[in-house]
């Protein structure tokens, strides 16, 4: 099975220092819906694995984030494309959980959900926490230079074996040519 993990703030939608917190400020990033589409037609399984802090903050409920998610897919959908599924980690950093970012947790999640193996599975992020945590298990990191992307890229540390991508449709495009 082909499949690919994609962080969503910065990567597919619009990111916000404040959060994104409803569905009006909750903005596909050029090319982003045309990217999943892609990467579905040519085979590909798309899961989003997210940190969404601002539910343990209290800047938003479940519903503002499911009607998000909503929003996504439906976008998603009208393009051609599919997600077939989204985790999050609704903690802070405080809380010190297992599946918030940088920690694997989530990725786990998806290995066990999809029965996929770690090493080479790739994740599209734009966060040194979004590339540790798929690294953690062998995975493939791959940086987009939008959202937190380029400061991300100019701060350095990456983890070994890091691509860097301009965007996620360029990063997708790099994904189903590997196949080809």
């Amino acid at each position: 099975m082909k499949l690919v993990i994609l962080d969503r703030d910065g990567v597919i939608n619009q990111d916000r220092d404040d959060f994104v917190k409803n569905t009006m400020e909750w903005q596909p990033l050029p090319r982003s819906l045309e990217a999943i589409a892609n990467l579905t037609q040519a085979g590909w399984r798309v899961v989003v694995a997210t940190n969404q802090s601002g539910i343990g903050r209290g800047l938003f409920d479940m519903h503002a984030l499911n009607a998000m998610h909503e929003k996504m897919h439906r976008l998603v959908n009208q393009a051609g494309g599919r997600i077939d599924a989204v985790i999050f980690c609704p903690h802070t950093a405080d809380d010190q959980c297992d599946c918030r970012k940088p920690k694997p947790g989530m990725v786990h999640e998806v290995m066990e959900r999809f029965n996929v193996r770690g090493d080479g599975l790739p994740l599209i992020g734009d966060s040194l926490r979004d590339l540790q945590a798929v690294a953690e298990v062998g995975g493939k990191p791959l940086l987009v230079r939008t959202g937190k992307g380029l400061r991300t890229l100019e701060k350095g540390g990456l983890p070994q074996g890091t691509q860097v991508f301009d965007d996620l449709f360029d990063a997708a495009d790099y994904l189903i040519n590997l196949d080809n």
